[in-house]
């Protein structure tokens, strides 16, 4: 009997579990294991990060290709310039460089945008339904579309901005260009205008999870038309009016666009 109770005493069950029943400290049937949400957690970063090293890569490709092509680029960028102003002047022994650089990453950006659209639609893609694969992934095209339509706004414009800008020297104020300020204000502007271009899509986008919709849109339409003027002003270089104008109103045209396009999609 005590040889008994000591076995009992050490913790060993009196009677062994029913077949199918679970274990002593197992988990019961359906509880979440806390180590698979935060493996499922980390495979998700790690593949965010995964996205994120592909997309530098194709940024950086695209920019060995602008460095290498920059002496040409920056010949055609000064060419919106009027006659007498295009030799710029650089004002340290580093400014040529510097613009270099920064022409090939922007020319890196824009050759690489094809491949940071699709890492990124790779990303979003598993979380979303089948439909809203269907609905959403013609869009990808189109944000491409959208992107190469602001880079042409913005270099169709160029030459009126600059000209507005300068119509105010004078034999006073000589308008004698440095070349680093320049090659800012024109990537920065092509930038700026291709990215702005991209918001139809995150309407769409928005509509389709059920954020907004068309009847919301047309409702806010005076607020909307608000904030695009504000956003343009700010978030176009250079100071002049000719470049918010022009990106306000093509913003207006695709926001109607994206009215017609979520009201068409029953949103």
């Amino acid at each position: 009997m005590a040889d008994a109770d000591t076995v009992r005493g050490a913790g060993v069950p009196d009677r062994a579990p029913a077949p199918g029943s679970p274990a002593p400290g197992s988990p019961a049937p359906g509880a979440a294991v806390s180590g698979e949400t935060v493996m499922s957690l980390v495979d998700h970063l790690s593949e965010l990060r995964t996205r994120l090293i592909r997309c530098l890569l194709a940024v950086v490709a695209g920019s060995a290709i602008g460095f290498v092509l920059a002496p040409n680029i920056r010949q055609l960028l000064v060419q919106p310039l009027p006659e007498g102003h295009r030799t710029l002047i650089v004002l340290g022994p580093g400014d040529g460089f510097a613009i270099t650089l920064r022409i090939a990453i922007a020319v890196g950006i824009i050759l690489a945008m094809p491949v940071l659209l699709y890492q990124l639609w790779a990303f979003v893609a598993p979380g979303l339904t089948p439909s809203e694969k269907r609905v959403l992934r013609p869009w990808i095209p189109l944000a491409l579309f959208f992107f190469v339509l602001g880079v042409a706004v913005a270099w169709v414009i160029l030459p009126f901005a600059i000209q507005f800008l300068l119509a105010f020297t004078d034999a006073t104020l000589v308008a004698t260009l440095a070349a680093p300020p320049y090659f800012d204000f024109v990537t920065t502007m092509f930038l700026v205008f291709g990215l702005l271009m991209e918001f139809p899509i995150v309407l769409y986008a928005l509509a389709r999870v059920g954020i907004v919709s068309s009847a919301r849109l047309r409702s806010s339409r005076r607020i909307t038309i608000l904030g695009i003027a504000i956003f343009a002003a700010v978030a176009t270089p250079g100071g002049d009016l000719v470049s918010p104008t022009v990106l306000g109103f093509t913003m207006y045209i695709l926001f109607e666009l994206t009215i017609v396009a979520i009201r068409r999609s029953g949103r």
